[in-house]
């Protein structure tokens, strides 16, 4: 086929009503969605989503009504979900009363274990007694009278009562009570190998030793300063937290609602089994009143 018989205006024409398709289907009308379901928006949008589920929580305290809302999202595991998404947060330098609102969501969801306990009742049939034959073997047949014409007697066979099995509630989460200050109770040297070395632990509870989450400590030094909050780790507890200390810089660790600080703290040198030297942690306890 030559060149002069190549349909060359089909393909122009082709291409033009292409290029006019796009156009008005990217910038003179492009699709709009409405009412889309929230498992898809974007990942910052579910971030922002999470987010406002958690301030709801931390207003009414409904986490009931939080996890019906968080299942509108389709995360696999909501806990995971918000626990990263409070990570992201924090490295970022989002306002702590935003973090905390989320880690506190994530605690919550990890602490609530709902077990349905069903009792189980067993029929149970007793043996039939003949009073007048005491000599006799025990059955649990009806035992025949001797009269040609019996009276039908109907064996009552009891049944015991169900057994009353109490049902576990939720397990409730510890929440910091507003405005208490707290106080320092534990300051340790930790000396392990098996440990990140200048690690600092901090552990957050309230009067009766339960661990609270959502919980903000301020770690200051001479050239900066750090924001971070329990809970985070829940495998190592709802109100744990830990930062990695520089070796020969000097800290100051409090609580952010206030109350007794810890100062002068620096990563411990240690000594191991074998002789070898090492850098050692510190673990701190604050409780609230």
């Amino acid at each position: 086929m030559s060149l002069k018989r190549f349909p060359w205006a089909w393909l122009v024409a082709l291409l033009a009503g292409f290029g006019i398709g796009l156009a008005y289907a990217w910038a003179i009308s492009p699709v709009k969605y409405v009412d889309a379901e929230p498992r898809v928006l974007r990942t910052d949008f579910k971030d922002d989503f999470r987010s406002a589920i958690a301030a709801a929580y931390a207003s009414n305290a409904d986490l009931e009504r939080a996890r019906a809302r968080l299942a509108l999202l389709g995360d696999s595991d909501p806990y995971q979900s918000l626990t990263a998404q409070a990570q992201r947060m924090l490295a970022a330098g989002e306002p702590a009363k935003t973090v905390q609102q989320v880690a506190l969501l994530a605690s919550a969801l990890q602490g609530m274990q709902l077990v349905a306990v069903e009792p189980s009742v067993t029929e149970t049939t007793f043996p039939i007694i003949d009073t007048e034959q005491t000599d006799q073997p025990v059955s649990t047949e009806t035992v025949a009278a001797e009269s040609p014409e019996p009276p039908t007697e109907t064996a009552t066979t009891s049944t015991p009562p169900p057994l009353l099995t109490a049902t576990p509630r939720p397990t409730r989460t510890a929440t910091p009570t507003l405005g208490a200050p707290y106080q320092l109770v534990g300051q340790d040297t930790v000396c392990d190998p098996e440990l990140e070395e200048g690690l600092l632990q901090v552990i957050v509870t309230n009067v009766s030793r339960r661990q609270i989450p959502g919980a903000e400590i301020i770690i200051t030094w001479n050239s900066g300063e750090e924001h971070i909050f329990t809970g985070l780790k829940p495998e190592l507890g709802h109100g744990y937290a830990d930062f990695l200390m520089t070796p020969g810089v000097t800290y100051s660790v409090r609580m952010a609602d206030g109350g007794t600080p810890a100062s002068e703290l620096s990563a411990s040198d240690c000594t191991s089994t074998d002789g070898e030297d090492y850098t050692g942690g510190i673990r701190l306890t604050f409780q609230q009143p």
